[in-house]
């Protein structure tokens, strides 16, 4: 599936733990993910966590490409077995999501919400999604702000083992109002 929007053509394709593994290290360590927690990580650790994610059949990662070349990682989880396990009552059509944009020395304006409108653009085209689902960091004040522009509805904060977050819904109705206005 491609979204164009005005900074470009974004697709999507499955993330290749080894392959993907120098460039995803460059971005999860970078001090622009330290939300990620893996700026200690070594290439091995990426490595392993990507290949347990592909092994996984309740959790995927996706390499995000704008005009061809890689520009975000995506991950879609499934919250009754992955990451939210007894912390909320998942509803049918559930789909988790984590998004990660490239470091960049030269930021583009509108580029992060272009490329978290694709992201939900592409969970949303399979229509047994219902409802996406975000646990950020209470913290990451700036990725609430981008979640809220695509139709996210903060709901409470929980307590996960790695962090305090803020559980948010975002339904294909709201994210639809949400990219038409």
């Amino acid at each position: 599936m491609s979204t164009t929007t005005a900074v470009g053509t974004f697709t999507v394709r499955p993330l290749d733990p080894v392959e993907d593994a120098p460039l995803l290290h460059r971005w999860v360590t970078h001090p622009k993910a330290a939300f990620w927690m893996m700026q200690e990580a070594k290439l091995h650790d990426v490595e392993r966590e990507y290949m347990a994610i592909a092994a996984s059949e309740h959790h995927e990662a996706f390499l995000g490409l704008l005009d061809g070349e890689p520009v975000f990682l995506m991950e879609r989880y499934d919250p009754r077995h992955v990451e939210l396990v007894g912390l909320y009552e998942p509803e049918p059509g559930d789909v988790g999501m984590h998004f990660l944009v490239a470091p960049s020395d030269t930021p583009v304006h509108g580029f992060t919400r272009a490329v978290i409108t694709a992201v939900m653009g592409h969970l949303f085209a399979d229509p047994a999604t219902h409802r996406v689902v975000v646990e950020p960091d209470v913290a990451n004040t700036a990725v609430h702000a981008l979640n809220e522009a695509v139709g996210f509805v903060p709901v409470r904060e929980i307590q996960k083992p790695e962090k305090k977050a803020l559980l948010s819904f975002c339904t294909r109705e709201q994210f639809e109002k949400a990219v038409a206005a």
